[in-house]
């Protein structure tokens, strides 16, 4: 293995560690927020439960990559980490309140509305991502 490969590899794994940190931070309070059960409805094959819930976690990873590849520290990254997430939260909130029903179109299986859930997490997910190149 080349040495440069070796030098950087503690740097990955910290970065690497910490992402898979912010993530599973993430998912836990996007699942609490969420007042139905995605991993429940997922494993019953609710394709809307996973197309959201697909949406929200790359809609939250693309800022975090992004951060990755900017920044300086391990600080950097979680304290932007941590603004990706309240904004994916506000997100999903917002689409709530655009979608009265939401509550009950997952469970319930609905598409459109899982999708429009997705489609905003993602867009929000690649502002935000944009607006933290720094």
């Amino acid at each position: 293995m080349p040495a440069h490969l070796l030098s950087t590899l503690p740097s990955f794994l910290a970065y690497f560690g910490v992402a898979l940190v912010l993530l599973a931070l993430f998912l836990l309070i996007y699942l609490n927020v969420t007042p139905y059960h995605e991993v429940a409805l997922i494993r019953a094959g609710n394709i809307a439960a996973a197309v959201s819930l697909s949406g929200a976690l790359l809609g939250f990873a693309m800022p975090v990559a992004n951060v990755i590849a900017h920044s300086d520290t391990l600080v950097d990254l979680a304290s932007w980490g941590a603004i990706a997430l309240v904004i994916q939260i506000l997100a999903y909130l917002a689409t709530r309140l655009a979608l009265p029903h939401l509550n009950e179109d997952i469970p319930a299986g609905r598409i459109a509305p899982a999708t429009l859930l997705a489609v905003v997490s993602l867009s929000i997910g690649l502002i935000n991502a944009a607006c933290m190149s720094y």
